[in-house]
C-alpha cells in the first residue's frame, strides 16, 4: 500500500519505534523539551500519540498489548519508509535547523553512516546558497537570508570531515 505523505512527527516517531521495540511514553520522554530528541524538535504527549496511532493505522508500526503497556514494532512497509526517509535530504534551508537535525540524530542513534545524508544535503542546497550571495544591502530580509545561506553552508561543511579536515561533531 503507497504511503500518503507522513507528518515530521510521524516520521520521527516512526525512525524511533525503527530503533528497536518499544512503547508510546518512551517515545514521549525522547519528544519532550528535555529529552535526547526533544533538544533539537520537541512533541507534546498527545501530539506524539496520535503519530503513533496514525503509524498503526497505515500499517507502518504493529501494536501489541505486552503487560500494561503496548508495545510498537516497525512493519516491513515501516522500515522501508524509514530509510528512505532518513536517506532524503531536506529540501530548504529553513529544514536544516529541524528535520536535518533529527535525521543526523536519529542516524547516530541507529548507527547509521551519516556521510552520504550530509553529501547529499550539500547537494541539494548549494544552488539555493549561491542564489543568496547576491543581495541588496539596504534589504534587511534578503541580508537575513544571505547570512543564514551561509552560516547552513559552514555548518554542512563542518559535518563533511572530508571536505573540512576536522572531526565532525556529535549530537549527544
Amino acid at each position: 500500500m503507497p504511503v500518503r505523505t507522513l507528518s515530521l512527527a510521524d516520521q520521527v516517531c516512526l525512525a524511533i519505534v525503527g530503533e528497536r521495540r518499544t512503547h508510546g511514553w518512551a517515545i514521549v520522554k525522547l519528544l519532550a523539551p528535555e529529552g535526547d530528541l526533544g533538544r533539537i524538535w520537541s512533541l507534546n504527549r498527545a501530539l506524539t500519540y496520535r503519530a503513533i496511532d496514525r503509524l498503526v493505522d497505515l500499517g507502518l508500526v504493529d501494536r501489541s498489548e505486552a503487560g500494561r503497556r503496548a508495545e510498537l514494532q516497525i512493519t516491513a512497509a515501516g522500515r522501508r519508509q524509514q530509510g528512505r526517509w532518513l536517506t532524503r535530504p531536506v529540501e530548504h534551508l529553513r529544514d536544516l535547523r529541524t528535520e536535518f537535525l533529527l535525521k543526523l540524530a536519529l542516524c547516530e542513534r541507529s548507527s547509521i553512516d551519516t556521510a552520504a545524508l550530509i553529501a547529499a544535503q550539500r547537494k541539494q542546497l548549494l544552488p539555493a546558497i549561491d542564489a543568496l550571495t547576491d543581495r541588496d544591502p539596504d534589504d534587511v530580509v534578503a541580508l537575513w537570508r544571505h547570512e543564514s545561506a551561509q552560516t547552513a553552508a559552514r555548518f554542512l561543511e563542518r559535518l563533511d570531515p572530508a571536505r573540512s579536515g576536522q572531526v565532525r561533531p556529535s549530537l549527544a
